[in-house]
Parts: structure tokens; sequence; C-alpha cells
């Protein structure tokens, strides 16, 4: 069974840092390229981030570029999401998904407020 665990949000002020982790089990991660998704309130899934099998090359939406990093550990069957330079629009909840297939996870919630 696939399984993906996202982790590591929380509540932080503006300008603050997070990192999300995903733990992927029941599938050869190394073999897929992942996202990371986030739903704000109120409205639909927004693709943030990717990242290729192997990690050679990562793709980001506009506005987060410059503040978040996508990374991926294929020896922990883990992919990770640095958001840095938070800013009040980040706030949502986040998913990892394997490749283009719908977000199948709990997510992590972010929340950045003064």
């Amino acid at each position: 069974e696939v399984q993906l665990v996202e982790s590591g949000g929380g509540l932080v002020q503006p300008g603050g840092s997070l990192r999300l982790s995903c733990e992927a089990s029941g599938f050869t991660f190394d073999t897929y390229s992942m996202r990371w998704v986030r739903q704000a309130p109120g409205k639909g899934l927004e693709w943030v981030s990717s990242i290729t099998s192997g990690g050679e090359r990562t793709a980001y939406t506009d506005s987060v570029k410059g503040r978040f990093t996508i990374s991926r550990d294929n020896a922990k069957n883990t992919l990770y999401l640095q958001l840095n330079s938070l800013k009040t629009d980040d706030t949502g909840m986040y998913y990892c998904t394997r490749g283009l297939e719908p977000a199948r996870g709990q997510g992590t919630q972010v929340t950045v407020s003064s």
C-alpha cells in the first residue's frame, strides 16, 4: 500500500522558516518524481514544487521561487520542502504527491501569522 506521511508544519510568523517532510512507503521511491501541492483556506489545490526521481531537476511555482527549496533523500524514502521567508499567503495545508497522482496523505498545516 502506497503511503505518504507529511509532517513539519506549524504556526510561524511572517519571515519565518519551516521544513516539511514526507515519508514514503509501499513503493519504489527513487523511481518516481514527487511534488508538493498546497490548499489555502477556501481555495483549490495549487502546485508548489516538483523534483525528478533522482533529484537532478526541480521546479517551482513563481510565487515561491527563491524562498522554497525541494529536495529528497532516496536512501531514507523522504521528500522535503524547506520554506523560508514565509508570507501570510503561504498559509495552507501542504501535501506531497507521487508524480501527478492526487494527494493521498493527511497533509501538514502551515499557518503564517503575526
